[in-house]
């Protein structure tokens, strides 16, 4: 494996597509994605794993049970496994998600805003 360096604003601007979940580097079993998002995505839970969001660019809230996160351009959370929660971009975001690698981005949920297409950028 080649050891490189990875710069996420370089890796963010070359994101066109709205949605569209991007590979940028894997350790172990575990994968970074960037995404970039504008919408209002559905509840869900990851039953077997954690989760981690860190915004690149822009701002987010994560919609919990019984509150709402705000996280802005440097701010991250981790989600524990099986608590359910609905990011919310309500402007264009860019966002690393961080778990272990074939993690349904709909957890639980599954349906058709499931993306098994995750590209190397």
């Amino acid at each position: 494996m080649e050891i490189r360096v990875v710069n996420l604003k370089e890796k963010a601007d070359r994101i066109h597509d709205l949605h569209a979940y991007n590979l940028i580097a894997r350790m172990n079993n575990i994968d970074f994605k960037l995404v970039k998002a504008k919408r209002e995505f559905i509840w869900h839970r990851h039953d077997e794993t954690d989760e981690v969001f860190l915004v690149i660019e822009g701002q987010m809230k994560i919609a919990l049970q019984d509150r709402i996160l705000h996280l802005h351009e440097g701010e991250m959370t981790v989600i524990p496994r099986g608590v359910e929660h609905k990011p919310i971009c309500d402007t264009v975001c860019t966002v690393m998600l961080i778990e272990p690698s074939g993690t349904p981005n709909t957890g639980n949920a599954g349906g058709f805003l499931t993306d098994t297409n995750l590209e190397w950028i």
